[in-house]
């Protein structure tokens, strides 16, 4: 009784709280499965460089209805983000529709890198993991966009001929897996942004203290609750 009482705190405090006291120049937005539940979370980067966790909502996967609530969420309660700011994302189509119709010439979408050579992969036997995880890895750490866009577009070609579907699926937002590259930030802040990384170790560290929770299904507020808690102390713990 005593965890559901502080957990449910923690709910509210990361959904809750003043967010207009801080200036945000980029977020990160991802899901995490429990069962049968997702929770979609945003983490924001201020202008100070601290990392915070802007909210969470749940539903059944990440869809257009759970990340507008997520965003008006955010919104109500004061979220100030610079006048361009950054949003990584996973390269969900709900994310982004979601993004452009809020920030529509104020956000820049980048699509996570990691998600992408992943989802590419995912086409492809074995064999011919090693070659393009090289060729999309080389692309992604060059500083020149058009260098960059020149070798992802050859690697595409180089697809073709092994499968149209994995060629398919890296030319699909090609574009704004390069938005940091495009952007010429420097290396602190293209580290920093490349990846959704920085919301994935919050996502590790609940799945870390949660890890023998098994019957999530029986209560879908246990669930945020549990998110709360562990997210909350995660970034404590990582200061």
């Amino acid at each position: 009784r005593a965890f559901v009482k502080a957990s449910r705190r923690s709910l509210d405090e990361i959904n809750g709280r003043d967010l207009s006291k801080q200036e945000f120049i980029g977020i990160f937005i991802d899901g995490i499965s429990f069962g049968e539940v997702l929770i979609v979370a945003a983490l924001g980067v201020t202008t100070e460089g601290e990392k915070v966790v802007l909210g969470l909502a749940e539903g059944h996967t990440e869809n257009a209805e759970v990340v507008s609530a997520l965003l008006d969420n955010l919104h109500e309660r004061g979220l100030v983000l610079t006048p361009r700011f950054l949003a990584v994302i996973d390269g969900a189509k709900a994310l982004r529709s979601a993004l452009l119709r809020r920030w529509q010439g104020r956000v820049e979408i980048a699509r996570c890198p990691v998600h992408k050579k992943r989802n590419v992969l995912e086409h492809l036997p074995p064999k011919y993991h090693a070659d393009i995880r090289r060729r999309m890895s080389v692309a992604y750490g060059m500083k020149d966009h058009e260098e960059a866009l020149g070798l992802l577009k050859k690697t595409v070609l180089h697809l073709r001929d092994i499968n149209d579907a994995a060629a398919a699926s890296l030319e699909e937002g090609m574009e704004e897996t390069l938005t940091v590259v495009r952007l010429g930030l420097p290396d602190l802040l293209r580290r920093t942004f490349s990846t959704t990384n920085p919301v994935e170790s919050v996502f590790d560290g609940i799945r870390s203290r949660t890890r023998r929770t098994k019957r999530w299904k029986r209560s879908r507020q246990m669930v945020m609750r549990w998110t709360a808690a562990t997210a909350l102390e995660g970034r404590k713990l990582d200061g």
